[in-house]
């Protein structure tokens, strides 16, 4: 299964607007009555015990049955998530700065795609179909808003069965700040710096409190990040039967003073993106532990005196081995022996497979 996100006509934004107001109703009104069932009983109420107090409720509020059952199930999981007795109230006030991003979930039932429109109720929206809705089969999805006010529907689909994978290499991959990816096979993922591209006029609209300005340069940077990010990694699937990928974490690099170039960079998003399309294309995925796979020299074994040690010495790009003289690349060195340890952790089945 996959998630297709469609963009809606601007036209029907209104009406979606409206549609995502009724929603935040439900969703407070279930989120107090919760809260105040758990200080009277001193128990959580299930999705199956508040369908009796939101029945009937699909007509007063104009949302179609399974939305409100939806929304239910969701507050719910996200109770259990969070280990909450009461989740944040949803805003629908748009001139309010804790307003909350228009959301309208909903089941198979409710929803129909026919000749570039998908209907909700009584509802029909007009959509760019990009990806030829009707050779898919709608499991579930929601409609959504973005930070600008444009709507998409996102559409969980089952994914059509996909050619098994004709290409014979296996690579591994080091990720970085300098350049996203480094390839075992000398691949390199560029890394065109969005953010610093767009740094400049980001902050000359946010001294003069042009948020539109604002919100859609964000919007932009974000949406080039991805583009990159999806092109390289589908190229990547295509290209390979075997990825083997560092457990480099985001998470902790961010805390430190990369912060920002981290978060530019978008190599966490992605491994994700690798291991969602490997799956979905028959690639095998592998994440192992990369610890001094920098330091170690991928043509003897042996870690010297003058391996690059660290975060310290990040500005070492080329190193000489002590040991056997190899003159080697920091990243590249580093991604060969992220195959290596790829190669043994599936040492049953690897030999089957030639090149990397």
């Amino acid at each position: 299964m996959k998630t297709l996100k469609l963009r809606i006509k601007d036209k029907h934004s209104k009406m979606l607007d409206q549609l995502a107001s009724e929603v935040n109703f439900v969703w407070n009104y279930v989120n107090d009555l919760s809260f105040k069932y758990l200080k009277r009983k001193g128990e959580f109420l299930s999705a199956y015990d508040i369908a009796k107090y939101t029945k009937g409720a699909s007509k007063e509020c104009n949302l179609h049955s399974q939305t409100i059952q939806a929304v239910t199930e969701e507050l719910v999981t996200r109770r259990k998530q969070f280990k909450k007795s009461k989740l944040r109230w949803r805003v629908s006030n748009k001139k309010s700065a804790r307003r909350s991003i228009g959301w309208i979930p909903f089941k198979k039932v409710a929803i129909k795609y026919d000749d570039g429109y998908v209907q909700y109720g009584k509802h029909q929206f007009k959509l760019w179909d990009s990806y030829g809705l009707s050779q898919y089969s709608i499991k579930t999805g929601s409609f959504v808003e973005d930070s600008r006010g444009r709507w998409y529907v996102c559409l969980v689909v089952d994914s059509p069965k996909q050619d098994k994978p004709t290409a014979t290499k296996a690579i591994g991959i080091d990720l970085g700040l300098k350049d996203i990816a480094t390839c075992s096979d000398g691949t390199i993922i560029s890394n065109p710096k969005f953010y610093r591209q767009y740094e400049q006029k980001l902050g000359i609209a946010q001294r003069a409190k042009n948020k539109k300005r604002v919100r859609a340069l964000h919007a932009k940077i974000a949406n080039s990040r991805t583009d990159h990010l999806h092109k390289a990694s589908t190229m990547l699937v295509r290209e390979n039967t075997l990825i083997v990928g560092g457990d480099l974490s985001a998470k902790k690099l961010v805390k430190t003073n990369m912060a920002k170039s981290v978060l530019d960079t978008g190599f966490s998003a992605l491994k994700t993106m690798l291991k969602y399309k490997c799956e979905n294309a028959g690639v095998l995925f592998e994440e192992v532990n990369e610890s001094f796979t920098t330091q170690i020299c991928s043509c003897c074994g042996e870690i010297t005196a003058s391996s690059p040690k660290g975060r310290a010495d990040l500005r070492i790009r080329v190193w000489e081995c002590e040991n056997c003289s190899s003159v080697l690349n920091r990243d590249l060195n580093s991604a060969k022996n992220i195959l290596a340890l790829g190669h043994k952790r599936l040492a049953g089945g690897i030999t089957l497979l030639s090149g990397g």
